[in-house]
């Protein structure tokens, strides 16, 4: 192989891995508690839009008039703590527990229990 081919092959393949390597970054992000804040808080509201699924369901929840989006877990957590999709459609009141964002102008919730009238469904349950 001519000695520029060869540079050209590895100048590639260090750019590729670089590029796999930044690839789940934006996840990262998005994903774990990072963004949450540290105290418990809990929210009460209606569900006026639902989109579940992977990586994890949002519920926009209204809540005295301002709307919130509402992480819950991924499919198998749900199914694990016994909460399924048709318990969160549209026109549900519930109240989750878990942590608000730490911008306080962010809308965004995490949950870690969710309660439907008198059931409650711990997602995190090794968390308090």
């Amino acid at each position: 192989m001519p000695v520029t081919s060869c540079r050209r092959w590895r100048v590639r393949l260090v750019c590729a891995v670089a590029a796999a390597a930044l690839l789940p970054l934006p996840a990262l992000a998005h994903h774990g508690w990072n963004w949450a804040e540290d105290g418990n808080s809990e929210l009460t509201g209606v569900i006026v839009r639902a989109r579940l699924g992977n990586p994890h369901g949002e519920l926009t929840l209204a809540v005295d008039g301002v709307n919130w989006t509402v992480e819950v877990g991924q499919p198998w957590r749900n199914q694990r703590a016994g909460l399924t999709d048709d318990m969160l459609v549209k026109g549900t009141k519930l109240t989750v527990t878990g942590h608000r964002h730490v911008d306080p102008a962010k809308r965004v919730f995490k949950a870690e229990r969710v309660l439907i009238g008198e059931r409650k469904f711990d997602l995190y349950p090794d968390r308090d």
